[in-house]
């Protein structure tokens, strides 16, 4: 199923990229980590774990329905994730 590796493959750079922009905002900042930093790619670990352990549910009625609910949930907690990315700029 094309649909679900491109899921995955979705949830993993949406959320690479996050992680990828705390170190870039970190290191022109000053170099350090930041407790902001920190918290956010925390976040984005923990939206991975949840995202992916749902793609991989076996008992699922509608799959179309169910992973578009992911698709969906990933563009939310992205966009949080972002903003907060944001705000330590």
């Amino acid at each position: 199923m094309a649909s679900i590796k491109n899921l995955k493959k979705d949830i993993n750079n949406v959320l690479g990229d996050i992680i990828e922009g705390v170190y870039i905002v970190e290191e022109t900042n000053g170099g350090g980590p930041s407790k902001e930093g920190t918290a956010i790619i925390d976040g984005a670990i923990e939206t991975f774990d949840e995202l992916i352990a749902k793609v991989n549910e076996n008992d699922i009625e509608n799959k179309k329905a169910h992973f578009n609910g992911v698709r969906t949930e990933l563009e939310t907690k992205a966009n949080k994730l972002v903003d907060q990315l944001n705000s330590m700029v």
